[in-house]
């Protein structure tokens, strides 16, 4: 596999307002006890990923951080076998009490749940 499947540009990357809007338009969710996926079907031929984490939920930035990171790189190594959908994680309650392999974990699950659903 060459190396550009597993990079993380800008286009892979909900950015705007209006990209976010769409997915929560019509939204396939896929949901978990600390992290929910939205997703829409795209035009594009690769899926797109947005993050949003909660003050609410996670107090501290570096913890957001910390937790968007995971995020990211989970879908970078999982982008090539993902539908061509953009993609929103929400995080919720309980979701800072996770460490890096149960996120990492949660979040291949979740990728796999939102592949079946929009295929």
């Amino acid at each position: 596999m060459k190396a550009k499947h597993f990079s993380y540009p800008r286009e892979s990357r909900l950015l705007t307002p209006r990209h976010f809007s769409h997915v929560f338009a019509q939204a396939i969710p896929a949901v978990s006890s600390t992290i929910t996926l939205l997703a829409r079907h795209n035009d594009l031929d690769y899926p797109r990923l947005g993050v949003t984490i909660p003050k609410k939920k996670v107090k501290l930035a570096v913890n957001r951080n910390r937790i968007k990171r995971c995020t990211r790189e989970s879908f970078r190594l999982t982008a090539h076998n993902l539908p061509n959908v953009d993609i929103i994680v929400i995080g919720k309650h309980g979701i800072n009490d996770l460490d890096n392999t149960e996120l990492y974990i949660h979040l291949e699950n979740l990728w796999r749940r939102i592949t079946k659903r929009c295929k």
